[in-house]
């Protein structure tokens, strides 16, 4: 199964590259190439318990396919922003792109430096890779930019240090590397943004994206290292826990924010989400959704309470949530897409902060939360943190934040990139649901290493081609210029890794969908 998830990655790795064909997707290349030897060193460190921190069980360690996301996603971004012409965010691309190439390769040499005995085969293959990737950087960045590439890993080194020691068991290595080098960038491209205000540079809903994000995690930290000293689970804790929240959000966030987009946050925000009445009525829609998620959550804890045995949500049961997310990102991505940005971002918010109340037992709703989010638990959430929900809601999210909305003339990329937004919506609001409900129920032919079926594959590529054309026809703004073997291909490839990859799916497949529609 490791082996088949590698060749699909590698796939994805050589159509990238047959496409850009330039230096950094050769350095892709051997990245990959270093990736697939480490990730062996890894996964034997999992299974003999050596790896330094503890990380998530029954899975492999996932670093090829974590380990590609974010250069790919450099690369493309940088060749569809030469394509247009912004030289700003090309050269955001190769940033990027160089960023994800370093903190791969730091995780690859940590694999090896704690292996024993010392893998030759590996050393050399990392020796050779590294070599090359920062002879391109040394030849294609400038002092900035290197300087920037280096803040990263070093908050990511950090930031891996403390949450691996306080989260065990919540990431694989390749989750890791994805989750906290994600965190890691924004949050630098947060200090760099604060230190470089330009009234009227920069699109506001950017820096609410930057503010958020960076706000949360840093009130998890705050809170983590606060209740070790102190019984989270007390009123007096409780009482604290608000204040506190109330005192950061109101004396911290808020005037970052303020100092970024020059404007008060909160009339900002009011006067964008009552805008138009497009947007009201999308509002009072996606709160009937968020009451009818509510209504599956309580009445499977009744189910739960009337029966004798021990009761857990099946996968169809799961699955509803899917459809509901579907319902809620289509008519925000054909009708006001700066809307949901926006929606997206605070529900990340909202998702944080309510896992926070769950984790630390705050009074009053901590434990009910515990008993509503238990029955949904599956063998991801082995750890002390509950994700999926908060993964689901990011694989949906990612490709809208992530669209290159500056390099694309006329809000739409050309060809299949006019289908980037949706990615989210494809892979796992069509395909994923689709894949688990057939497989599960109809299922009979298990592709080899894996539980997963033919059935479930299949019928989940004719459904995000359906999809496709049902886009076609509602969306006015995409036209795919013929690209339809493209879509084809990708939509396959990133079903066939949903079959065998090991890792979180609902975060890996849209990303990697993404890559390939960019391309």
């Amino acid at each position: 199964a490791v082996l088949v998830e590698s060749l699909l990655v590698f796939a994805v790795v050589l159509s990238v590259h047959a496409v850009v064909w330039d230096r950094f997707s050769w350095c892709a290349v051997a990245l990959a190439v270093q990736a697939f030897y480490a990730q062996f060193k890894w996964d034997r460190l999992l299974q003999q318990g050596g790896a330094v921190f503890q990380f998530r069980g029954a899975a492999n360690s996932g670093l090829l396919p974590a380990s590609m996301v974010i250069p790919l996603l450099g690369v493309v971004m940088k060749e569809r922003c030469r394509a247009a012409g912004i030289v700003y965010f090309e050269r955001f691309g190769v940033v990027v792109a160089s960023t994800g190439m370093l903190l791969a390769l730091f995780l690859s040499v940590l694999a090896v430096g704690i292996t024993k005995p010392v893998p030759t085969n590996t050393c050399i293959v990392t020796g050779v890779a590294g070599s090359v990737i920062i002879y391109t950087m040394k030849h294609s960045l400038t002092v900035s930019e290197v300087i920037e590439v280096l803040e990263v890993l070093l908050i990511f080194v950090y930031l891996s240090m403390i949450l691996l020691y306080l989260l065990p068991r919540c990431f694989t290595p390749g989750e890791a590397l994805l989750v906290l080098g994600g965190v890691s960038f924004v949050l630098n491209q947060l200090i760099k943004r604060s230190l470089n205000v330009i009234e009227g540079r920069g699109d506001p809903i950017d820096f609410f994206l930057l503010v958020a994000v960076v706000g949360v995690v840093l009130l998890g930290l705050f809170f983590t290292v606060l209740f070790i000293f102190m019984d989270s689970g007390t009123w007096i804790s409780s009482m604290f826990f608000h204040m506190m929240t109330a005192v950061l959000g109101l004396g911290v966030i808020m005037p970052w924010l303020y100092r970024l987009i020059q404007r008060n946050p909160l009339f900002w925000l009011l006067q964008f989400l009552f805008q138009t009445q497009t947007r009201l009525y999308l509002l009072v829609y996606w709160t009937f959704l968020a009451a009818s998620a509510c209504g599956v959550v309580f009445y499977q804890n009744a189910k739960r309470s009337s029966e004798s045995k021990k009761h857990q949500a099946s996968t169809i049961t799961r699955k509803y949530f899917h459809f509901i997310v579907v319902a809620t990102y289509v008519p925000g991505l054909i009708y006001d897409r700066q809307l949901l940005y926006v929606a997206a971002v605070l529900c990340l918010a909202v998702f944080i902060f309510l896992e926070y109340v769950r984790y630390f037992r705050i009074k009053p709703f901590g434990q009910t939360l515990r008993h509503l989010l238990s029955l949904f638990l599956d063998e991801r959430d082995s750890g002390p943190l509950i994700l999926t929900h908060i993964y689901l809601l990011l694989g949906m999210s990612l490709p809208v934040w992530l669209f290159p909305r500056s390099c694309a003339p006329r809000g739409t990329l050309p060809g299949a990139g006019a289908l980037v937004p949706y990615s989210g919506v494809l892979a796992v609001g069509v395909g994923d649901t689709i894949a688990s409900v057939f497989g599960s129920t109809m299922g009979e032919i298990k592709w080899p290493g894996t539980k997963k079926t033919f059935e479930g594959t299949m019928t989940a590529i004719f459904a995000q081609i359906i999809a496709v054309a049902l886009i076609l026809i509602f969306d006015s703004s995409v036209n795919l210029n013929s690209s339809y073997a493209w879509i084809l291909a990708s939509v396959s490839l990133v079903s066939l890794l949903e079959a065998y990859t090991t890792q979180i799916d609902n975060l890996l497949l849209p990303l990697y969908l993404q890559i390939m529609l960019m391309a």
